[in-house]
């Protein structure tokens, strides 16, 4: 008589013949790349209305601009100009920070917005320079050519980096390779910020003490001996109007959290600064009282620069290391940037849109004097509280830098050192997330080693290292992920005919002789023996602690969306053992790849579709009645032998 396990199924799993290989590649491939499916429903569309689609979906203004008008270009006119005033303190600022000429930071504002207006998919999104990239840089570059020495070289390596930062940016938007951007987590990012903001606002006390002596290395230890190293070139000067620069800009930082609606204090304060230092360096003879400024800033717009790209090889690795790294950086910070404020309007960003724009507006900068650009958060924050409605407002942006270039660029160059320091400090208190880094203490132990590895590492030892062990850790966990995935025994939940957890739902009914199983993850190489193990161990445990004999093991597969050969041997390794061990092995709920695998490589044979079932429900009133089948018969078999006595 037969004992297969779905005598009483009410449902049929769909055993279809496996789909071919190519209707499977492109199914994968149309979901991999675009799984928005931008393109549903051109099939019948004509030639002309499939090319303006396609237009829309890649070129983002012209989303947005045929719907444009007067009063949405009001709102943004008024926060470009407003982001303008950011721009050109800090432009110069992190110059210095990267060691480059000031006026290089004011061309960032000029070219790569324009190009992120065209490109971009964040309606919010400010370019800008990034701190954190531009001390990276000058780690980077600086090992090859200085900054002092030979500033033509390190100046053309900096552009050569950009220039790499920008295919790099570009070929994986259009490779669609967004989730690479997704290893460096959320964690990662601000422990790394946090970090950097520690060693960059160190480093400030050089411009706040006004010394001229300093080291060229980044960790806390080493720049706070060069601070004590030099003191007798402190000067209480430079002290005092850094103390009351930072002062002020600490004072519009508090209204603006106190009073969000006057947050154009906190985003007029860095310019204010700037202009009362130039007024006080003109007027007061600031470097003959020992408080050094910029000095030249030349007018005019951004000149060409494509002729200076530097390939050497001796210098090129350098270049090469330092585009990707801040590559990689900039995209993260951006798209997670933009789409925190995307998702205030309910917008959603496209990560692979933004690389594209990224790194056009970096290939594009490279070409025109321009060094790395990116989203930074401060800026565009002022970008969102201003009003901006549409990416206009950077090219508004660009239209009053270009203004400032040509008509009062020679004025800045009075700004004094320790007014940019000032800027640069106040802006680096801003990206140390105490109250992010208690949380993922709160609620998770491991998030909080990964953000801290990032900022210790990157404090006290250097930018890449702290980075890597962060990124290391993220990557070791994800990998445990698919090493060890998650399995638990289910029970069925009271009067609803679910199954679930029973560690999570204690009082689930179990039902005697019958283990069921999940399994929560693909099952790949690398986790085939774990879960043989794991699910061996589960039946030896069940047989320890109640006492009772396992006749069936039911695996509900649901979570399991995919599976290779090695997992599709294991399987069948398990079903071996459990024969031998008088155990029936039932399978429920497989996915789709899952199913088609197993009829490929014939393991449904060796099962039987008979022992495969659309639900836990199903296959346990299955199991049930086998097993009231089994005890009927082996009744009926002492019944007789008793009648034979």
């Amino acid at each position: 008589m037969s004992t297969d396990l779905s005598t009483s199924s009410h449902h049929r799993v769909n055993l279809a013949a496996p789909r071919g290989f190519c209707t499977t590649f492109k199914a994968d491939l149309k979901e991999s790349l675009f799984p928005d499916d931008p393109f549903k429903g051109l099939q019948n569309e004509k030639a002309l209305r499939k090319v303006k689609k396609g237009l829309v979906y890649f070129v983002p203004i012209f989303k947005w601009l045929p719907k444009y008008n007067f009063r949405t270009f009001l709102y943004d006119l008024l926060a470009g100009l407003t982001i303008t005033s950011l721009a050109i303190p800090q432009g110069i600022s992190y110059a210095k920070l990267a060691e480059i000429p000031p006026v290089i930071g004011l061309y960032v504002s000029f070219v790569p917005p324009l190009i992120y207006a065209i490109l971009g998919d964040s309606k919010y999104l400010a370019v800008g320079n990034l701190a954190a990239c531009s001390l990276l840089i000058k780690e980077h570059i600086g090992e090859v050519a200085s900054p002092e020495n030979d500033p033509t070289l390190y100046l053309h390596l900096v552009f050569t980096a950009t220039f790499v930062t920008g295919v790099m940016q570009t070929l994986m938007g259009v490779l669609r390779l967004g989730i690479l951007v997704d290893f460096l987590s959320h964690s990662t990012i601000t422990g790394f910020m946090g970090g950097t903001a520690v060693i960059i606002s160190l480093q400030q006390l050089k411009g706040i003490l006004g010394m001229k002596s300093f080291t060229t290395k980044t960790d806390v230890v080493s720049v706070l001996k060069a601070v004590f190293r030099h003191r007798k070139e402190w000067r209480w000067e430079t002290a005092v109007a850094g103390a009351v620069f930072l002062i002020f800009l600490q004072v519009t930082k508090f209204i603006k959290d106190k009073k969000p609606k006057l947050f154009w204090i906190s985003a007029m304060s860095p310019l204010v600064v700037v202009l009362v230092g130039c007024v006080f360096a003109y007027f007061g003879d600031a470097e003959n009282h020992g408080i050094p400024i910029v000095g030249d800033l030349n007018r005019g717009i951004n000149p060409l620069s494509i002729q200076h790209l530097n390939f050497d090889m001796r210098y090129f690795p350098a270049a090469l290391k330092a585009g990707c790294i801040t590559g990689a950086i900039a995209l993260a910070e951006g798209i997670a940037v933009g789409r925190s404020f995307g998702m205030k309007r309910n917008e959603q960003v496209d990560g692979n849109k933004e690389m594209i724009a990224y790194g056009m507006m970096n290939i594009m900068g490279s070409f025109t004097s321009c060094y790395l650009a990116a989203g930074p958060f401060s800026k565009t924050a002022v970008n969102y509280s201003a009003g901006a409605k549409t990416a206009m407002a950077n090219a508004v942006m660009s239209l009053f830098m270009v203004l400032v270039l040509l008509l009062l660029a020679p004025f800045f160059s009075y700004t004094p050192l320790v007014a940019l320091s000032a800027i640069i400090v106040s802006a680096m208190l801003g990206l140390i997330k105490y109250d992010v880094a208690f949380e993922l203490l709160r609620v998770d132990m491991f998030d909080f080693l990964v953000c801290m590895a990032a900022f210790l590492g990157v404090a006290f030892i250097s930018m890449d290292i702290g980075l890597a062990l962060s990124v290391g850790l993220s990557l070791v966990r994800s990998l445990l992920y698919v090493a060890r995935p998650g399995t638990c025994k289910l029970g069925k939940l009271p009067d609803l005919g679910l199954y679930r957890d029973l560690e999570q739902y204690p009082n689930g009914i179990k039902h005697s002789g019958i283990l069921v199983l999940q399994i929560g993850s693909p099952i790949y190489c690398a986790n085939c023996n774990y879960i043989r193990e794991r699910i061996l161990r589960w039946i030896r445990d069940e047989q320890t602690s109640s006492r009772d004999v396992v006749e069936h093991v039911l695996l509900d597969l649901s979570g399991v969306v995919t599976i290779d050969v090695p997992g599709i041997e294991t399987l069948g390794e398990i079903l071996k053992i459990l024969t031998g061990m008088n155990i029936k092995l039932g399978l429920i709920n497989p996915r789709v790849k899952v199913m088609e695998k197993m009829i490929a490589s014939h393991f449904l044979d060796k099962i039987k579709k008979e022992n495969v079932f659309l639900s836990a429900e199903d296959a346990v009133e299955s199991c049930r009645f086998s097993l009231d089948r089994s005890t009927e018969n082996s009744g009926l078999s002492s019944a007789r032998q008793s009648d034979a006595v």
